[in-house]
């Protein structure tokens, strides 16, 4: 467990990667938003055939996606996306066109991002980048990005 955050909120490259990354590096209360869910739930309707690869399996991969989609459908009980949020990704929003960057591109992270705000949570994630400029609003636990073995 992540010795300095007990609790955490956990973007949706945590759950994809979950069972590569080192437990040590997560909170011992898990949550997720339901905007996690939301981008779960997409996922396996965006395999497509990839004829570059020899290895691709796109039924595979469909496969693996549903597994991760199943697996936070029965581990977590998402947290809504409610109007104190709503009012947090204004927030972040505004940062982010500060910034000279687009919200939109970037609208789901921000909505994940505001619902740890809303919750008071720290936000872990693999792609802390993808949060930069927003650590006066949003508290970001990077975690190492693990190393995944192709899937064949």
């Amino acid at each position: 467990m992540n010795a300095e955050r007990h609790q955490g909120l956990l973007d949706t490259n945590i759950l994809v990667l979950r069972r590569w990354i080192d437990p040590s590096e997560l909170p011992g209360e898990m949550a997720i938003s339901a905007i996690t869910l939301a981008e779960l739930s997409a996922v396996p309707h965006q395999v497509r055939q990839n004829h570059e690869q020899d290895w691709y399996d796109e039924h595979a991969e469909r496969a693996r996606r549903l597994d991760v989609l199943q697996r936070a459908e029965n581990e977590f009980d998402p947290i809504p996306f409610g109007a104190e949020a709503a009012r947090v990704y204004g927030r972040l929003a505004a940062a982010v066109v500060s910034a000279g960057r687009k919200p939109r591109s970037r609208a789901l992270d921000l909505m994940i991002a505001a619902t740890a705000v809303a919750e008071g949570l720290p936000l872990f994630t693999t792609n802390p980048d993808d949060f930069s400029g927003l650590g006066w609003i949003v508290s970001i636990v990077p975690v190492t990005r693990p190393l995944v073995p192709q899937e064949r």
